[in-house]
């Protein structure tokens, strides 16, 4: 797969902007702030095709990047509470949309900060793909900021918590998980 050959296609601020899905698509989310953009400039071998910004709550639209057969699809972060509630809703819908409007989602990667506890946003996003049985993998950011012991203890309760070992550390710094979420990107644009 060309991934330093992928590019920005479009951003979409409301669902009805959405244009139809006509080919299958990876997607990311998580909290605000928890490293989306820096992951996906990691995977593709670039500094910034996906804006990063060191303030939570900076994508606010659906970002498209076109990579070979596939789209990779950059979602808002959820979680931010220094929003205005029109704007928590702005983004509830486009969520909502992306997720029901029948697009060919063949993964949803769900990133997690290895730092802290998965909050409650993040287990009902995790329980929410589970019931629509949406194909996820579950990647745990910023593995670089924990010493051995810190990143020993985080995975140990991540498979506690989701009862499998099935999750990538990773860490845009280092490149730690970059080839393993590579692998996985592959096996499902087959």
């Amino acid at each position: 797969m060309n991934y330093s050959g992928a590019c920005f296609e479009a951003a979409f601020g409301t669902a009805a902007q959405m244009s139809p899905s006509d080919r299958a698509e990876i997607c990311f989310a998580g909290r605000s702030n928890v490293g989306k953009s820096s992951l996906i400039n990691r995977v593709l071998g670039r500094k910034n095709l996906a804006r990063v910004s060191t303030k939570p709550g900076k994508t606010v639209t659906i970002n498209f990047y076109k990579l070979d057969n596939i789209r990779l699809v950059d979602l808002p972060g959820y979680g931010y509470a220094k929003v205005s509630d029109s704007e928590r809703l702005r983004w509830a819908d486009l969520m909502e949309t992306y997720f029901a409007s029948g697009r060919d989602i063949k993964m949803t990667f769900q990133l997690i900060d290895m730092r802290h506890e998965p909050s409650q946003f993040d287990l009902d996003m995790i329980d929410f793909l589970k019931q629509t049985e949406t194909p996820f993998t579950v990647v745990l950011t910023k593995s670089d900021k924990l010493n051995k012991a810190e990143y020993k203890n985080a995975c140990e309760r991540m498979r506690e918590i989701l009862g499998n070992d099935d999750f990538i550390p990773f860490s845009a710094l280092s490149g730690d998980g970059v080839e393993a979420l590579r692998a996985v990107i592959e096996e499902v644009a087959r």
